[in-house]
């Protein structure tokens, strides 16, 4: 087996670089990463474990929760507070943010925003399903209580985000604004390796990835974008292929290594669209942009440039290679 580098070591080299690093923003990724081996871990018991199917009960967006929701959020919430580097977290299954208010944990400089399953009603038929992540800086003074203020922050504020993909095999993706690296979780090792070191979206793709089931609910300019895909144009290479998980992180994730465009639009019944601005927008924006895509909720919207109001605010949600969204650009706003 060709020896290659660690996330911890990668992580440690890169700190190496920055002299004023503290290292909380490297115990904040041994966090995330011992719990992602948890969830790892029993998600590929599903079907045995009993992780499958409803809770029984619904989150603050009125959503049924997953039992595999219930779990993964505990588990994030207990191996982030345990290391006393994180004074609050935002998570899509609480219905507030959660304040670490132990002495060692109120003087940490960071927040985290997580999604703990995207995708979790895929479990039940072995779907690629997801954890989403972003790391932001307190605006309150260290040493007391979070505030609202510490979560509610333009997505260009976040210091680091990332997924993790539990597929075929399981991948934990990451960027602190110098790039976006993949690493591949070994398990007979326990360990992630970097496997996809500078990730970066081709300029044009081929693949749209979008609910057409819903087309009939889409704004018009939506509408006209997808007729465009399916043309046919040699010179363009059209018509696209269409290729849709329902996965955020899958489908991303396959977008960013194939060339690509992800659309979430507003429609009749989510008319300010439906994926979450602060768990799943901007940390999915960070990275596309750090990968050298774009992500935008409007015309002329850049994702990371939204003004947060609420924790559970939803947006439209386009992200992608770089030509695909200006096209889709133009449509929307010719016919907005």
């Amino acid at each position: 087996m060709e020896i290659t580098k660690t996330l911890g070591e990668f992580i440690i080299e890169k700190q190496a670089q920055y002299p004023e690093a503290t290292g909380e923003l490297s115990s904040i990724f041994a966090s995330l990463r011992l719990a992602s081996k948890v969830v790892h871990r029993d998600i590929n018991k599903a079907g045995l474990a009993d992780i499958n199917g409803a809770i029984g009960s619904e989150n603050i967006q009125g959503e049924q929760q997953q039992k595999l929701d219930v779990y993964a959020n505990e588990k994030f919430k207990a191996a982030l507070a345990a290391r006393g580097v994180v004074c609050g977290l935002a998570s899509e299954e609480e219905d507030n943010y959660v304040r670490f208010d132990d002495q060692l944990n109120k003087k940490s400089k960071y927040v985290v925003l997580i999604d703990p399953v995207d995708g979790s009603s895929n479990i039940e038929v072995n779907v690629s399903v997801g954890t989403i992540f972003s790391v932001y800086k307190r605006v309150s003074p260290v040493g007391t209580p979070v505030t609202d203020a510490d979560f509610l922050q333009k997505g260009r504020k976040q210091v680091a985000a990332g997924y993790v993909i539990y597929g075929s095999s399981t991948m934990l993706v990451y960027s602190t604004g110098c790039g976006v690296h993949g690493f591949t979780y070994d398990p007979s090792l326990g360990i992630f390796c970097l496997s996809h070191p500078d990730m970066k979206f081709p300029e044009d793709g081929n693949i749209y990835s979008v609910n057409e089931g819903r087309y009939i609910h889409f704004p018009t300019g939506v509408k006209k974008y997808i007729k465009y895909c399916q043309e046919e144009d040699l010179e363009t290479n059209r018509p696209y292929t269409s290729r849709y998980i329902g996965s955020l992180v899958s489908d991303i994730h396959r977008n960013i290594l194939k060339g690509g465009i992800f659309l979430y639009p507003s429609s009749s019944s989510y008319p300010d669209g439906k994926l979450r601005l602060l768990y799943e927008g901007n940390p999915m924006a960070f990275l596309t942009e750090q990968a050298g895509g774009r992500a935008i909720s409007y015309a002329g919207q850049s994702i990371l440039d939204m003004e947060p109001t609420e924790l559970h605010q939803r947006t439209p949600f386009f992200a992608g290679s770089k030509n695909m969204i200006d096209k889709l650009e133009e449509f929307l706003a010719n016919h907005e």
